[in-house]
């Protein structure tokens, strides 16, 4: 970020909008005086909160990150509220009550002693939007406080944050791209210049409506567009890949969360597996791409995608699983291993013992086709939230899998990434990979899957084509 000019009134509510990499996690971690150490030296300028550098302002600013898993530092879900609260110096007899009320806020009714651990990642979303409404601070800051989150919760949230803000006279900074979801709550838009300073700034209607040309161009997503829908898959690459029969599934041996599954997984065809946060949509997937073991029933790859090995998926090698099935977890950060773009998308390729040459042909392509190609040298770490999704996508496309299971293949990204994304998958698609995507995304379920498969507490329905719903038919 770079050239910001912007004046934030108490009581202000602000949608902060901006392409990918704009800097706008940046600038609210400055905001809450948590951005970079002691050294000030890659700052230029001044940011004040309340008069004050916001270091020296910490405890009215609370902060919900992009990354919920970074913010969650307790074993057990309510001492995980209450670390703030005791942090703050609240008294102890006030503590429990406020713990127990953020959690009704977001909706997460689960009880205080439940392991944080177990929690799936709309859980732990909520959970750490509670640990900040329990602090009642004068600046409430969310980092896409929504994305892995079911329709439902995604209400449930905002309305809690709007409660909140209503009831305390807080300041809101959201930053989120789905801009339909903030706009009943906010009284003001403004959207970051990727090249520097404010692209606009005032009311959204105004906003929206005045200056819709420049921000479709920058990447933003207006209310009720989709950036593209694709084409009907090729009927000739169909053909079975993987086959689930009666499948019970666990995040632990001891802790099942789905039984008796049914689901088929097609070659040239995007299968999406949707339902509320906490019924097993995380585990189906890293169950369908064999790194967690079925409790029960069947999973079992066909032999075009198997080629000789057990049809077993989970007994396979983690060698012969880069060329048949390549996986993208819920948090990027869970799958970097090193210390650079670049050298991410090289360790496939690596472990395949293909040429320089291939390497670098496969890493350039992958590069400018996500655009990450300015960042090739950045450590991983470093990159956005949407730069991290991109960059976890293409390293399980660098091996070339027949078989892709994503788990929120499109969490962060603004409309342009977005729009590039889904042609690249689609293109895999057409070219005969099967692919699986676990997504609360409506637009991604509705322009580009072809089936889906939704989960419900304890149940499961079957799979239902969505090309029929792109051209108006029934659920």
């Amino acid at each position: 970020m770079r050239g910001l000019d912007l004046d934030i009134a108490p009581g202000d509510r602000v949608l902060l909008l901006g392409a990918s990499g704009a800097g706008k996690s940046t600038f609210l971690h400055g905001l809450a005086g948590v951005l970079g150490g002691d050294d000030d030296g890659e700052t230029l300028g001044e940011l004040l909160v309340d008069g004050r550098h916001p270091a020296a302002a910490r405890g009215r600013s609370g902060l919900v990150l992009q990354d919920p898993d970074s913010q969650i530092v307790m074993a057990r879900l309510g001492d995980d509220v209450a670390f703030g609260l005791e942090n703050l110096g609240v008294a102890r007899e006030h503590i429990w009550a406020r713990v127990r009320a953020a959690l009704d806020a977001v909706g997460l009714g689960l009880p205080l002693d439940h392991a944080t651990a177990e929690l799936s990642g709309g859980q732990r979303q909520r959970l750490a939007l509670a640990g900040v409404l329990a602090m009642r601070p004068g600046l409430i800051l969310l980092d896409e406080p929504t994305a892995n989150l079911d329709p439902d919760g995604v209400r449930e949230v905002r309305d809690a944050v709007a409660a909140v803000a209503d009831s305390t006279g807080a300041t809101l900074v959201v930053v989120e791209h789905r801009v339909a979801t903030w706009l009943p709550v906010v009284d003001r838009v403004v959207v970051l210049d990727a090249a520097g300073g404010v692209l606009a700034d005032g009311r959204p209607d105004a906003v929206l409506a005045e200056r819709a040309d420049e921000l479709r161009a920058a990447g933003v997503w207006l209310p009720d567009e989709v950036p593209w829908r694709a084409p009907e898959p090729l009927a000739g690459h169909r053909h079975p890949l993987l086959e689930a029969a009666g499948l019970d599934i666990a995040r632990t041996p001891d802790v099942p969360v789905q039984r008796a599954i049914d689901v088929r997984v097609d070659a040239g065809r995007v299968l999406a597996i949707s339902g509320p946060n906490g019924v097993g949509k995380s585990t189906l997937a890293l169950t369908l791409a064999g790194l967690l073991p079925p409790i029960g029933g069947a999973l079992a790859a066909t032999e075009r995608l198997a080629q000789g090995l057990r049809r077993e998926p989970s007994r396979w090698r983690s060698r012969d699983l880069l060329r048949r099935i390549g996986t993208v977890f819920q948090s990027p950060e869970h799958q970097f291993l090193t210390g650079s773009v670049r050298a991410e998308l090289e360790v496939g390729p690596r472990a395949l013992k293909l040429g320089e040459r291939e390497r670098r042909d496969r890493v350039d392509e992958l590069l400018a086709s996500l655009r990450l190609e300015h960042l090739a040298g950045a450590n991983p770490f470093t990159l956005s939230g949407g730069e991290k999704r991109r960059l976890s996508v293409a390293t399980a496309i660098a091996t070339r899998p027949r078989l892709l299971v994503l788990d929120e293949p499109t969490f962060g990204q603004d409309a342009t990434t977005w729009r590039e994304l889904a042609k690249l998958l689609v293109a895999l698609r057409d070219d005969g990979v099967g692919i699986v995507a676990v997504t609360h995304d409506e637009a991604f379920v509705e322009s580009i899957a072809d089936d889906r498969f939704a989960l419900r507490p304890g149940r499961f329905d079957e799979s239902t084509p969505a090309g029929a719903r792109r051209s108006g038919g029934a659920r």
